[in-house]
């Protein structure tokens, strides 16, 4: 899976950076080409020589090399890799990466690169906890960086916790699923709906629901590394991704959404609708911030148009669609009802019964059910596994 593929490894100032010189031989072992970066602070950790003898390719420190004169270009390194990890990334590494600082030829190159990136990070546990290093990580996730979280275990420190950065047999394993899933869906071009929509009330009233768009975003992030392009329709979330491969619709009411899917679906594989779109909508919405003025406001409300139904209709053979169904009560029983009616191939369902799914949670638990009347549950993961769990049965079910 690794033979002829192009990785840049990029090493900070970590005593983890021992390690990496038994990740390059098991890359280079499985067929891989390596290049490796080094910040001045980890050749205290890991010799130059060392790096470039197991590599076989000269270890980049400098912007230029003062005895010859001559310039390592970073855009070029950045072009040239497949995919750059960065092992260990140290807190120091991971603020700058994560807040645009460009000091070093690896975040120069983090900077200009254009490839996947996946890092391990790797810091004392009271580190690793640290507020400043969980918001430092989330930025880099929300640019599209795939996180290999720390292990536990003994630390420098002399401390237990964690903090170790991932065993580069788990790097490995991580390189070797990320090219074995790049290339699932290249070609495929696919819609996604993601989070709530709102309705407005008044000016600064509105009706909707609690999504979060989390589930959604999942998706778009798992189709995206198995080499999908996506158009995102989101409503108002506070989730963010960039990709070169993403094009983003932002858009606020279930009006919007549906105007948005009806134009961009017929040119796609297929969609994922995971969005909560309000069911209903005010009949007429206020002018000027409607006033306490008695106990009752009656607001008559009109049913939405029935986005995922619409987009059902429109439908061809040769594309694939999947529905989301939150229930609170009756889900199988409901969830089939959708499938059929809204002419699905797939439809997701779970229910605010199980703890830990639904709405503002970062995982999930699942039922899948498709055209077929089969059935297929999964336990409580975490929304990037379940994404995962879906797109891999979705590709078996429609092969």
């Amino acid at each position: 899976m690794l033979k002829g593929k192009r990785i840049v490894i990029g090493i900070s100032g970590g005593i983890a950076a021992y390690k990496i010189a038994f990740l390059i031989r098991i890359l280079k072992q499985k067929g891989a080409e390596v290049k490796c970066i080094l910040t001045s602070a980890s050749s205290d950790f890991i010799t130059p020589l060392t790096v470039s003898t197991l590599s076989q390719n000269p270890a980049h420190i400098n912007f230029w090399n003062k005895e010859n004169g001559e310039w390592t270009n970073h855009v070029e390194l950045g072009a040239w890799g497949d995919v750059i990890v960065l092992a260990p990334l140290t807190a120091n590494t991971l603020a700058k990466i994560a807040n645009g600082f460009c000091d070093n030829l690896l975040t120069a190159t983090y900077l200009s690169a254009k490839c996947h990136v996946i890092v391990a990070p790797a810091m004392d546990l009271d580190m690793y906890a640290h507020n400043t290093t969980n918001a430092n990580l989330k930025i880099i996730e929300q640019h599209g960086v795939k996180i290999i979280p720390a292990e536990e275990g003994f630390l420098a420190s002399g401390l237990i916790g964690q903090g170790r950065m991932a065993e580069p047999e788990t790097i490995a394993e991580e390189l070797e699923m990320f090219f074995r899933n790049s290339d699932l869906m290249k070609g495929h071009k696919v819609l996604v709906t993601a989070g709530p929509t709102y309705e407005a009330i008044d000016p600064v009233r509105f009706i909707g629901n609690h999504s979060t768009g989390k589930m959604g975003f999942a998706i778009v992030e798992s189709l995206l590394e198995r080499g999908a392009e996506v158009i995102l329709i989101a409503g108002p979330t506070q989730c963010d991704l960039h990709h070169k491969n993403l094009t983003r619709i932002d858009i606020k009411t279930a009006e919007e959404m549906l105007a948005a899917a009806t134009k961009h679906f017929p040119s796609c594989t297929g969609g994922i609708f995971a969005a909560a779109v309000s069911d209903y909508r005010p009949r007429s919405v206020a002018d000027q911030k409607i006033k306490k003025s008695s106990d009752v406001m009656n607001i008559e409300m009109v049913k939405n148009p029935d986005v995922l139904k619409i987009i059902g209709g429109l439908k061809k053979d040769q594309q694939f669609l999947v529905g989301f169904a939150l229930e609170t009560n009756n889900a199988l029983e409901y969830g089939y009802e959708k499938l059929k009616r809204k002419n699905l191939d797939l439809i997701v369902v779970n229910s605010l019964e199980d703890e830990g799914a639904g709405f503002g949670h970062d995982t999930n638990k699942v039922t899948l059910l498709d055209f077929n009347n089969k059935t297929t549950r999964f336990e409580l993961s975490s929304k990037k596994v379940v994404a995962n769990n879906i797109l891999d049965y979705l590709m078996k079910l429609k092969k």
